[in-house]
């Protein structure tokens, strides 16, 4: 069993999609638009295969999004290697984005940082 993709709503799809395109080598489908009820979507897709579909629909609530509460938390990405991380963590925070640890090893050996990226969402960058 593998887990299929992952999705996540969002209030600006066309900047979600731009973001994990350029930072993360995302490939993006051609999207998909239900005119009925105007729910449109994209799947990403990444070098490994695995998949995130970013979606967005009117009338969306936007949460506050704390980074201790329950439910899904981060996404991490794996780069390939330390100097990855660290120039990609570096990029990230000269564009504007907040690290907010990192670039590290951890106490369980993860080399890793982490951010706050594209609507407020952690993203988790380690070898």
């Amino acid at each position: 069993m593998k887990i299929e993709h992952v999705a996540m709503y969002v209030n600006d799809l066309e900047k979600t999609k731009k973001f994990f395109i350029s930072y993360l080598n995302a490939k993006s489908n051609n999207g998909y638009h239900n005119k009925n009820t105007n729910f449109k979507s994209y799947f990403l897709t990444f070098e490994d295969g695995a998949r995130l579909e970013i979606m967005n629909k009117p009338n969306m609530d936007d949460i506050d999004k704390t980074l201790a509460r329950t439910g899904f938390v981060h996404i991490a990405f794996s780069v390939g290697s330390k100097e990855k991380v660290d120039e990609l963590t570096q990029q990230l925070k000269q564009d504007g984005y907040e690290v907010i640890s990192g670039p590290r090893t951890t106490g369980d050996g993860y080399y890793e940082s982490c951010i706050i990226g594209i609507e407020g969402n952690q993203i988790e960058i380690t070898v």
